[in-house]
């Protein structure tokens, strides 16, 4: 069974959906990167002040632990690297981005506070070079160009390419 999970995917995939109940089922802490990552005004944290609270956290887990997100520009190798089990939420496109629209509309819509007391506005992601919806096409399409061959041949890497293959996974993990 595993202890140590990194679950990587796209904005829209569900990483933080299946990691905090993959966390649940396994008995072990949820940690969840974005909240590590961004600070007041969306700040972020230098690569060398990331790796420190990540080493922090991932200390205080000494029994095993499920970590979402990706942020591999700052962390390297990492997570990945003291992961018994990378999961890929590998999903298309045409699932992720609804979700992310209806998941960013609702956060708007209802000025839904996030990490670091940060907001989602109309602004930010639909006339901004920092928009998620770019980000998501930009990461997916790196994703699907770079993952295949940075994970080829890992014992450790669990690629899910739909729903229903993440749900048997995981139901699978208890």
């Amino acid at each position: 069974m595993p202890r140590r999970v990194c679950v990587k995917g796209t904005m829209g995939s569900g990483k933080s959906t299946f990691g905090a109940e993959l966390a649940r089922r396994l008995g072990v802490p949820w940690i969840e990167l974005d909240a590590l990552h961004h600070g007041p005004n969306w700040s972020a944290p230098t690569a060398e002040a990331f790796q420190a609270r990540m080493r922090e956290a991932m200390e205080a887990c000494p029994d095993g632990w499920v970590i979402d997100g990706n942020y591999d520009s700052k962390l390297g190798e990492m997570i990945v690297g003291a992961a018994d089990t990378i999961v890929w939420l590998d999903l298309p496109l045409r699932v992720t981005f609804p979700r992310l629209w209806r998941r960013t509309m609702h956060r708007i819509r209802n000025d839904v506070e996030l990490w670091g007391g940060n907001r989602e506005t109309w602004r930010d992601q639909f006339a901004s070079r920092e928009s998620i919806f770019l980000w998501a096409v930009r990461s997916h399409r790196k994703h699907r160009r770079e993952w295949p061959s940075r994970f080829g041949g890992d014992p450790r890497l669990v690629r899910l390419r739909s729903d229903a293959e993440a749900r048997r996974w995981m139901d699978a993990q208890h």
